[in-house]
């Protein structure tokens, strides 16, 4: 029995309590003058009496019909609590584009957080170590002014931050909107974190494959170039893609939007009532590796618990993208990751996905899948003859559905939570400060760049691209310091963490291998 039911019991309901009080008072000393042995009893209910009166109605401002109680002593009591003073509202971020369309936007004064932001509260999540690693081919040398221009033949552009304020120089086209949208995420940092961002030059290529092979640079330090992705052997220091502002040509829309939406829709169909098949769609034209994956869709004759489909974006554009939405794809309870032309945007949209990932084995990274783990996040499937394998997982994952479940939730988990859209603003400001540090010049506003900024994007954009735009656009500047850094892997620390993935694949190699035998 609670607290509060002891004491209805004694003295009635809670509407009729303040009516009784001196009824029950009265009757409980004649129960003791009447009744020597139930003194005990009465004794815990006047106790219990006491304390409801002392915490119910002083603190609620009751007061008793002949004003026995004075408030006032309620405020004396709690003079000694200290309360901090409560933070202002987080500061809007706000802009306007000018009414006259054939007047060019100009960028507003750079935002003024109303109060300084709290201290942090958290260490960054694991995976920000590896700025360390990206960065770690200039730790001797610096980087050079002469360093960056020899990284010009490579970029699509080139970003350069002086006094809190971004200036672009574009050299070539990108595919679609990559540029358009890393951009635009470049300028959402500085409204987020206004002030914080290091005056840094950099250059930055929006193509698909890595760039900086070490064994080109034997002589002299590489170019940094900032990349979406790279593999183990190359140099390319990783950025966040332009996905994470949205997918335009596709209808994707901002990551926070989808990781909400695909959340949702896995809470449709509870895992063990899934289609209990591995589901992958995509195109297969862009890479070899999907076209071979295709063969493992089921026939007449065999069946590898895959279900693989081929989505015609072509199609999909004229039929007002019906079937694409990506919140109504967590029907299965595995889905397939498999890269594209290289690494493949698709990846965390599949992991976010309550089901667990067969990752097909890739070279190629993203800033954050350095911090997946086989055996935790994801199942791993070989590269080569994959159809048995996918069969075993499906087939194992099913037979053990507890194991399976945890893997999807683990999965799902990591890049809903720690690559959340906060962690990614989080991750560019801590690698740019890391960057900045190794810069030895002062960087410049190069002569053809313009300067970049919400209006100077969005105020000009088409229809589409700036829907987009609004809809990924930061609303207020962070009212909290960022995580803080952990420190550097040491050379253990990588062996290590190569030793615990290498592992957990060979152990996999050794239950099919012992299913086939």
């Amino acid at each position: 029995m609670s607290n509060w039911s002891g004491i209805s019991a004694l003295f009635g309901s809670e509407e009729g309590i303040g009516a009784t009080i001196k009824a029950k008072i009265k009757s409980t000393v004649a129960a003791v003058r009447s009744s020597p042995r139930g003194v005990g009893v009465v004794f815990v209910a006047l106790v219990l009496l006491v304390a409801v009166i002392s915490t119910q109605w002083i603190d609620g401002e009751f007061l008793l019909s002949n004003n026995a109680i004075d408030v006032s002593t309620r405020d004396q009591s709690q003079s000694h609590i200290k309360h901090s003073p409560p933070r202002p509202p987080p500061t809007p971020i706000n802009f306007t584009c000018p009414s006259n369309t054939s007047i060019k936007p100009t960028c507003s004064k750079r935002i003024t957080p109303t109060s300084p932001p709290s201290p942090s509260s958290s260490s960054c999540p694991e995976y920000f170590r590896y700025i360390y690693e990206d960065l770690r081919p200039w730790n001797a040398t610096g980087i050079t002014e002469a360093m960056v221009e020899s990284a010009r033949r490579f970029a699509t552009f080139r970003l350069v931050v002086v006094d809190g304020r971004a200036y672009v120089e574009k050299y070539t086209g990108a595919f679609q909107t990559r540029d358009v949208f890393s951009l635009w995420g470049i300028a959402q940092l500085l409204n987020r974190y206004p002030g914080r961002v290091p005056d840094v030059d950099l250059m930055f290529s929006c193509g698909d494959f890595p760039i900086v092979y070490p064994r080109n640079y034997q002589d002299s330090p590489p170019p940094p170039i900032f990349h979406y992705n790279k593999d183990h052997v190359t140099l390319d220091i990783l950025f966040p893609d332009w996905s994470f502002w949205g997918w335009v040509e596709v209808n994707i829309r901002s990551w926070e939007n989808v990781t909400e939406e695909i959340k949702k829709g896995s809470e449709r169909v509870k895992w063990k009532d899934r289609e209990p098949y591995a589901y992958w769609k995509g195109n297969p034209k862009v890479a070899q590796i999907r076209e071979e994956l295709l063969k493992c869709n089921a026939t007449n004759t065999s069946d590898w618990n895959a279900r693989l489909y081929d989505q015609n974006w072509l199609h999909a554009v004229i039929s007002g993208f019906k079937g694409t939405n990506l919140a109504d794809q967590c029907a299965h309870r595995y889905k397939i990751y498999v890269e594209g032309c290289s690494w493949s945007v698709s990846q965390k949209y599949i992991l976010a996905c309550d089901s667990p990932v067969l990752l097909i084995t890739t070279p190629f990274l993203e800033f954050w899948s350095r911090g997946l783990m086989p055996g935790q996040h994801y199942w791993p499937i070989p590269r080569q003859h994959m159809c048995d394998p996918i069969k075993f997982a499906v087939d194992w994952g099913n037979s053990h559905p507890k194991e399976a479940q945890e893997i999807g939730r683990k999965g799902s988990s990591f890049i809903q939570e720690e690559v959340s859209m906060d962690y990614v603003y989080q991750y560019m400001l801590q690698l740019l400060t890391e960057y900045a540090k190794l810069l030895r010049y002062k960087p410049v506003i190069p002569k053809n760049a313009t300067e970049l900024c919400s209006e100077s994007m969005a105020c000009q954009a088409g229809r589409n691209e700036k829907a987009f735009m609004i809809d990924s656009m930061v609303r207020f500047v962070a009212d909290s310091e960022p995580c803080t850094m952990p420190p550097p892997f040491d050379r253990k620390e990588l062996e290590e963490i190569a030793h615990e993935k290498d592992k957990f694949v060979k152990q996999v190699e050794m239950w099919e291998h012992g299913q086939r035998d």
